[in-house]
């Protein structure tokens, strides 16, 4: 069952957000492709478009990260919480659930909408801390919609690094680590632009700690079985971004990150790029269940998270040792 609603996310360019990424090189040297024209989103425009089949991600020659488990908290929520958009019981249950699991895990509420709320995790370190989050809600509408990629899988990932990072030693004057599930990062069904109706858990984190947080990692649509590829999203930041690309080349998955850009999507980093925090973006767009019915687990595979989630590990284990 396919949805033909317009997409949630203005894609492409939000040129009065952030300012487009032209030709030029990363900080590794690389040269990269020009990014995509700016060009406001439409249904017409940026509509999914069915790819073929495509190649599995590559495995991970790391084993930093717990793939299997991970995927197992992924299928959890699908199955044991399934349809669970911001301010719903089963997602107010699933927040329950995920706190237990997250290190030192708390609530945050969201000001201005009662029953929303973050789940925050925390690994002690120097400041300011290293920000690694996701969206925990999924989408409104399509009733029914259980969100395997779109909600579930950057959420696990997040839960399966922060419980990394809590059990390994931690190095000598290492940053500390935040551990972010954004609650309402999806608008209200009905409700647009997305820009005002959506982001409402990362807008308050933001809005609150932006101050003590040195740069901010999101992870969405991460998991998708086949054509897994993640170009740089226009406002990521390039530095940060080509260190993502050095570490994933580093535990054998670099071809999931192409040496090229996508256009500008609205998602739980702006609030903290707005604030002038070095943030990057985790997603395959470019995903061709986006918003409808079909993102269940059939379209998610184990082996691709596990290719993502080591890739950061690897770089947060490096930021954190930065000076």
């Amino acid at each position: 069952m396919t949805s033909h609603r317009p997409p949630r996310r203005a894609v492409l360019a939000v040129t009065t957000l952030l300012a487009l990424s032209g030709c030029g090189s990363d900080s590794s040297g690389e040269a990269m492709e020009p990014a995509v024209p700016a060009t406001p989103a439409t249904a017409a425009t940026a509509a999914p478009t069915v790819a073929g089949p495509g190649r599995l991600a590559p495995r991970a020659t790391a084993n930093r990260f717990d793939g299997a488990r991970a995927f197992a908290l992924l299928r959890t929520q699908v199955e044991d919480y399934g349809w669970r958009p911001a301010g719903s019981p089963a997602l107010r249950r699933l927040a329950v659930r995920l706190r237990a699991l997250l290190p030192r895990g708390s609530f945050e509420d969201v000001p201005g909408h009662p029953g929303l709320r973050n789940v925050v995790g925390s690994v002690p370190g120097r400041m300011p801390a290293i920000v690694v989050g996701a969206h925990y809600d999924v989408e409104a509408a399509p009733e029914g919609f259980v969100g395997a990629n779109d909600g579930a899988a950057g959420t696990a990932a997040v839960v399966t690094l922060a419980r990394a990072f809590a059990r390994a030693p931690r190095p000598r004057n290492a940053r500390a680590l935040r551990f972010v599930l954004f609650d309402g990062e999806e608008e209200p069904a009905g409700c647009e632009p997305f820009i005002e109706c959506g982001l409402r858990g990362s807008k308050a984190y933001a809005e609150r700690h932006a101050g003590d947080t040195s740069a901010m990692i999101l992870l969405d649509y991460i998991a998708e079985r086949r054509g897994l590829s993640f170009p740089r999203e226009d406002g990521s930041d390039p530095q940060l971004w080509a260190r993502l690309r050095s570490a994933a080349r580093a535990v054998g998955v670099g071809a999931l990150f192409p040496n090229r850009t996508a256009g500008q999507i609205i998602d739980d980093h702006v609030p903290f790029t707005q604030r002038g925090v070095p943030a990057i973006d985790l997603i395959d767009f470019d995903y061709p269940l986006r918003d409808t019915l079909d993102d269940d687990l059939g379209a998610v595979s184990q082996r691709s998270l596990d290719a993502v989630g080591e890739a950061v590990h690897r770089l947060v284990a490096r930021l954190r040792v930065a000076r």
